[in-house]
C-alpha cells in the first residue's frame, strides 16, 4: 500500500461489523461507540455514514474532523486538536492493521476451484485440484502448479515451469520455459517472466548476431512483480529475484541479475545484466544502473540516479548521475543553483580588471 493514499482497501462489502469487532481484530483501543457498524470503505475526505477509513499521513489530518466515516483507524499516539464525529480505533500500526483485516476477512471463506474448458492443459502438467485457471490460458509440457493457485485469463506458461502454492497470477502473464515461481507470489498483467536477456555478438562488419539464452528465472517465496515488468532468464544459469522482493510496474531486470530478499524498487528502473543488488536495497523510479555492478545491503537509491559504479558501503544513500552520497549531492546541487549568479559576478570582475588594466 502506498504511504499518503487515505483509501481502506478492506473487502466489507455486503456485510456489516462493530467497532468493537474490529477493535478486538486488531488489539486496538476504541475512542466513542463501540457499538456502531459499517460495511464498506471509503476515502477519509469522502467517508459517510457506515463506511471505514483511516489517517497514517498527517497532511490528511483536517478530513479527521470534517469526515463522515463512521469509523476511523488511526495511530495509537494520535491526539485530536478537536471534537471527532467519527469513532476512532487507535492501533499501534495503521497500515499493518489493514493488511491484518485483510487476512482476517479471507480466513474461512470457501472458495470453488475450478478449470475452464476454454484454457489448453497439456496432459503432462502435475497441477493441484484446488487451483483455478481461467479461460484461453495456455498451459505446456511438464508444467507444476501449487494447491490454491489462481490463474487469470490469457496466461501461457510454456514448457518445464513451475508455479508454488497461493500464488495469484493476472491477466496476459508470460511466463517462459523453465522458470520457477515460489509460493505466495503475485504476478501482475503483462509481466513477462523468462524473456531472452540483450545479448548479441557484433562481427567485423557491423552484423549483429543473436545469442541463445539458455538459463531461467527464478523468483523465491513471497515476490510481487509489478504489470508490464520484464524479467530476463540468464544467457546460462539464472537470473534470481530472493524472498520477499516487491518490484513494480514497468521494470527491466536484465539477465542472470540476482536481487537481494525484501528488496523494493520503484517504477521504470533498469538493471543491466550481471549485476547483484543486495539484500533490503530501496530504490525510487527511473533508477539506472550498470553491467556487472554490486550493491551492498541497505542502500537506497534516489529516483532518477544514475549508478554505475560498484556501491560496496551498506546503508549508503545515493542520488544523482553518476549516483553520489546523498548529502554530497544537495551541496552539490545548492552550489549550482548558484551557478548564474556566480557567472555575472565573474563577468563583472572581469569587466572591472579590464577597466583598470586600461587605465
Amino acid at each position: 500500500m502506498t504511504e499518503g493514499t487515505e483509501e481502506v482497501t478492506l473487502q466489507l462489502l455486503n456485510m456489516l461489523i462493530t467497532a468493537k469487532e474490529l477493535s478486538e481484530l486488531l488489539d486496538g483501543e476504541i475512542i466513542g461507540d463501540p457499538m456502531v457498524r459499517v460495511h464498506s470503505p471509503s476515502k477519509i475526505e469522502e467517508g459517510t455514514e457506515g463506511t471505514i477509513s483511516f489517517l497514517a499521513n498527517p497532511k490528511y489530518e483536517p478530513y479527521v474532523y470534517s469526515t463522515k466515516a463512521s469509523i476511523l483507524l488511526v495511530d495509537r499516539a494520535f491526539s485530536p486538536s478537536q471534537s471527532v464525529d467519527s469513532t476512532l480505533i487507535k492501533v499501534d500500526d495503521v497500515y499493518a492493521s489493514i493488511g491484518n483485516l485483510l487476512n482476517k476477512f479471507g480466513e474461512g471463506s470457501t472458495e470453488e476451484y475450478q478449470h475452464s474448458s476454454l484454457a489448453f492443459i497439456d496432459g503432462s502438467t502435475e497441477i493441484h485440484e484446488e487451483t483455478s485457471i481461467a479461460a484461453f490460458v495456455s498451459i505446456a509440457k511438464n508444467v507444476t502448479i501449487g494447491k490454491g493457485t489462481k490463474i487469470y485469463s490469457h496466461v501461457g506458461i510454456e514448457k518445464g515451469a513451475s508455479i508454488g502454492v497461493n500464488c495469484v497470477i493476472y491477466s496476459g502473464v508470460k511466463i517462459y520455459a523453465n522458470s520457477v515461481i515460489g509460493d505466495n507470489c503475485i504476478i501482475h498483467s503483462g509481466a513477462v517472466i523468462g524473456s531472452d536477456g540483450f545479448g548479441y555478438s557484433r562481427s567485423k562488419d557491423g552484423k549483429y548476431t543473436k545469442i541463445n539464452h539458455v538459463g531461467n528465472v527464478i523468483l523465491e517465496d513471497n515476490v510481487e512483480i509489478g504489470a508490464n515488468t520484464v524479467v530476463d532468464r540468464g544467457t546460462m544459469g539464472s537470473t534470481v529475484i530472493r524472498k520477499g522482493v516487491k518490484l513494480d510496474n514497468l521494470i527491466q531486470v536484465a539477465h542472470n541479475v540476482e536481487i537481494g530478499e525484501d528488496t523494493v524498487i520503484a517504477a521504470q528502473t533498469g538493471i543491466a545484466g550481471s549485476t547483484k543488488i543486495g539484500q533490503r536495497v530501496v530504490m525510487g523510479g527511473q533508477v539506472g544502473i550498470a553491467g556487472h555492478r554490486k550493491i551492498a545491503n541497505d542502500v537506497q537509491i534516489q529516483g532518477q540516479s544514475g549508478v554505475i559504479s560498484n556501491v560496496r558501503e551498506e546503508g549508503k544513500r545515493l542520488n544523482g548521475y553518476p549516483a553520489i552520497e546523498y548529502t554530497e549531492y544537495l551541496r552539490a546541487y545548492a552550489l549550482m543553483r548558484t551557478l548564474p549568479d556566480m557567472k555575472k559576478r565573474i563577468e563583472e570582475l572581469e569587466r572591472l580588471l579590464k577597466e583598470k588594466s586600461e587605465q
